[in-house]
């Protein structure tokens, strides 16, 4: 199982948006996929078709995370009424906010990788919808994680939060756990006309080198229509929904190569 944290450290730069995007690429590729609603937003939930109602949901998986309590707060995505496949959701809530404290314990850190040991066999592939934030609920999902995809936009508050990003990654890496990596940086919302995007974007690539991921993520209005039906984009009809799903495509071929360098290799890629 090879588990990839989706993060950024400014909202609104279309974390949740790239979250969906890739489930709905592993969705078509046949890929076993968990959804982690880390986010206390809880839009990933929403954006995967699933009643909450009198539901279990990461608020309870962090306060005890034993294998019944993981068991009973993953749901199968509404995504999947329409079309075979795995892609399940665990339940994310606002109440996870009361695990977002600035100073979490040890014990604290490592919670998610004790949940997500128990389920283990079941995916194949788990990603994290992270808060905007580098509290608790980041920290302890980038330490239950192989990787960690950061996404930002071309502008200069966005440049600088993935700069912050990376930074406490490798701090990550050097006091908790070795094997977390960045996946690279995803350059969302790009519009190839606008100067500052150019500009933005060849700064990232001067700063970040190869962590600058390929292809960058324009505004796609079929994305948009996909997600607000709350639906995967690779089922989305239309020539614009095509070459937005072929976009996701190729990043999730980033991720399927980073795990086999990993050793946890992706089934069905």
């Amino acid at each position: 199982m090879h588990v990839l944290s989706v993060s950024s450290l400014k909202g609104g730069v279309g974390k949740t948006t790239v979250t969906l995007g890739l489930a709905s690429a592993a969705f078509a590729r046949g890929i076993r996929v968990l959804v982690v609603d880390l986010d206390p937003q809880a839009d990933a939930t929403t954006g995967l078709s699933v009643d909450t109602a009198n539901r279990t949901n990461i608020a309870d998986v962090l306060a005890n995370p034993k294998e019944k309590s993981v068991r009973s707060a993953i749901a199968a995505s509404g995504w999947t009424r329409a079309h075979s496949g795995v892609v399940d959701v665990l339940i994310g809530s606002p109440l996870a906010t009361n695990f977002d404290g600035p100073h979490p314990t040890v014990r604290d850190i490592w919670k998610l990788e004790e949940a997500l040991a128990t389920i283990e066999s079941d995916y194949d592939l788990v990603l994290i919808d992270t808060a905007p934030s580098l509290n608790a609920l980041t920290r302890t999902a980038w330490v239950a994680s192989d990787r960690v995809a950061i996404v930002t936009e071309p502008a200069l508050f966005s440049v600088a939060a993935a700069d912050r990003a990376l930074r406490a990654i490798e701090e990550i890496r050097r006091g908790l756990s070795p094997r977390l990596q960045p996946l690279g940086i995803i350059v969302n919302r790009w519009r190839e006309q606008s100067a500052e995007h150019q500009f933005r974007l060849q700064e990232m690539k001067e700063m970040f080198g190869p962590l600058v991921l390929s292809p960058s993520l324009p505004e796609r209005t079929a994305l948009q229509q996909a997600q607000g039906a709350a639906k995967p984009v690779h089922l989305w009809p239309g020539d614009n929904a095509i070459e937005t799903a072929k976009l996701f495509d190729a990043l999730l071929d980033r991720v399927v190569s980073s795990a086999r360098q990993a050793q946890n290799p992706i089934d069905g890629a």
